[in-house]
């Protein structure tokens, strides 16, 4: 048999997954780990925190497995995104805690390069909008804000990652400061066009070149583990930001593709081939995961409060015990009885980047029950995916495409079938769910199998793909599309603008 190793290092937890090489769970480990706020629309993580949960993840998975790491073929690594760690390149210590993509604290340096006419520029050669979200203007704010490291950094003794990148410095003892592709297209100092690092943008936001990261595509030998930490000196072979692993792990790799994740946010991906296309809808341009120096793109749009929002039903208005709940109390009313649920808690992302909107319930009558109030909770998920597969589609038809014709969907929220059957109405197209929604693992194990030649070609990876089950649209066009002008006069409600 064959196994390849995937480390999923995301937002609230690090994981680990054996898969064999048909894309089956072999076995799995999570930890979580701690959310700092420090002050609100704060949100960092511990940087040495997250290292010792993934390495205990990644041990623990091949215990359960019975595996040594000898039977590991190759290891690739999966991770949240633009989330920002700066450490000492001597010591490996963080000097500052990671910031996280969630983190808003660079909205004023944003709001000063937009006012300042930056954000075309940034546009054309990262394919970005200029948002705090993205990882440029979180670096610029810890060399701007930590006593001494603007200096040190001009010296070439600090190094700037993504996770990533912390985590194969790590596993390989300093010996090895890389990041791939996909995620050096977040930060908004990558040119996406050229696959380089642009000076345009260092000079910009004053960040030294001697701290990046050296870029490859997302399938490549990226360094070896040391044998200290797995037990062998394992090859890291493939590395893709979360959301573009998880387009690959769903085998989109052709334009016209897409997937949507539903996670604590929902993150829909448009494969458009090796063209670069801007969206005039609200979507913004990232690289896709590479298997070679050909670059590869999608259009993506990233909705801030996905299933979260069920975590608030839960822990906010104590509406349900468990999340599990949310499906049977939705389900004891046969629709949401015109009540609407704009769930801008941070703000509004694609399509319509209002960073002032707030959460916002319309609608509501003397019959409104919180019954009314959870379906309307999950709807939103769905309503949210709906407008930016509508941009997706518009911006397709605009570059001589056609509509996106089939949404493969996975993280944990697509395992709701109410959610799912109203996702696939609103839209008037097949939703699939893969039989392996871990895709975002998946992702990362398929492009290390690239690497160590237990694939040889993206063929071979499409014939693990397998539907577990198909939702068809089953709603009338006319109600689908009352239904979303209703769901966007309830957004213009919510909106501070």
């Amino acid at each position: 048999m064959t196994y390849l190793l995937a480390l999923d290092q995301g937002t609230s937890s690090s994981r680990a997954i054996v898969f064999d090489a048909q894309g089956r769970i072999v076995a799995m480990a999570q930890r979580e780990f701690r959310q700092i706020y420090p002050q609100p629309g704060w949100v960092e993580h511990d940087g040495d925190e997250i290292w010792d949960t993934q390495l205990a993840v990644a041990r623990e998975v091949l215990a359960k497995a019975a595996l040594k790491a000898d039977d590991v073929k190759a290891v690739g690594i999966t991770n949240q995104r633009e989330t920002t760690l700066v450490w000492n390149r001597r010591t490996g210590r963080p000097i500052h805690h990671a910031i996280v993509w969630q983190d808003r604290r660079a909205e004023p340096r944003c709001a000063e390069l937009r006012e300042q006419g930056h954000g075309a520029t940034i546009l054309r050669k990262t394919g970005l909008v200029v948002d705090a979200y993205f990882s440029g203007t979180k670096l610029q704010w810890i060399l701007d804000h930590v006593a001494g490291a603007r200096d040190q950094a001009e010296r070439g003794e600090l190094a700037f990652g993504t996770i990533d990148s912390w985590l194969i410095w790590k596993l390989t003892n300093g010996e090895v400061h890389v990041t791939d592709v996909s995620n050096a297209s977040r930060t908004m100092l990558f040119n996406v066009r050229e696959n380089r690092w642009d000076e345009e943008l260092l000079a910009l936001l004053r960040i030294p070149a001697a701290m990046l990261p050296e870029v490859k595509p997302s399938a490549s030998e990226f360094g070896r583990a040391a044998p200290e930490h797995l037990g062998a000196a394992l090859t890291i072979g493939g590395i893709g930001g979360d959301q573009q692993s998880a387009l690959f792990g769903q085998a989109c790799f052709e334009a016209g593709m897409a997937k949507n994740t539903y996670g604590t946010g929902c993150f829909m991906l448009m494969h458009t081939g090796p063209r670069f296309q801007t969206s005039d809808n609200g979507l913004i341009t990232t690289s896709a995961a590479q298997i070679d120096a050909t670059p590869q793109y999608a259009l993506e749009g990233s909705v801030f409060i996905g299933g979260a929002v069920v975590q608030w039903l839960r822990d906010g208005l104590n509406a349900i015990k468990a999340s599990g709940e949310v499906q049977g109390l939705a389900e004891s009313v046969p629709d949401a009885g015109g009540v609407m649920f704009v769930p801008a808690f941070t703000g509004l992302g694609a399509p319509y980047w209002d960073a002032e909107a707030r959460g916002a319930i319309v609608g509501l009558t003397r019959g409104s029950t919180v019954a009314h109030i959870a379906r309307a909770a999950l709807e939103s998920i769905a309503f949210q995916s709906a407008a930016l597969l509508q941009a997706m589609s518009r911006d397709a038809v605009a570059a001589g495409g056609a509509p996106v014709s089939e949404l493969r969907v996975d993280g944990g929220a697509c395992v709701n079938d109410l959610l799912m059957q109203f996702q696939a109405d609103l839209l008037g197209i097949p939703v699939v769910r893969p039989k392996v929604i871990e895709t975002t693992a998946l992702g990362a194990a398929y492009l290390a199998g690239l690497t160590a030649g237990v694939y040889g070609n993206l063929e071979d990876i499409g014939r693990n793909w397998q539907a577990e089950r198909v939702f068809r649209p089953t709603m009338s066009r006319d109600r689908a599309e009352a239904l979303m002008a209703q769901w966007e006069r309830a957004v213009r409600q919510a909106s501070a603008r």
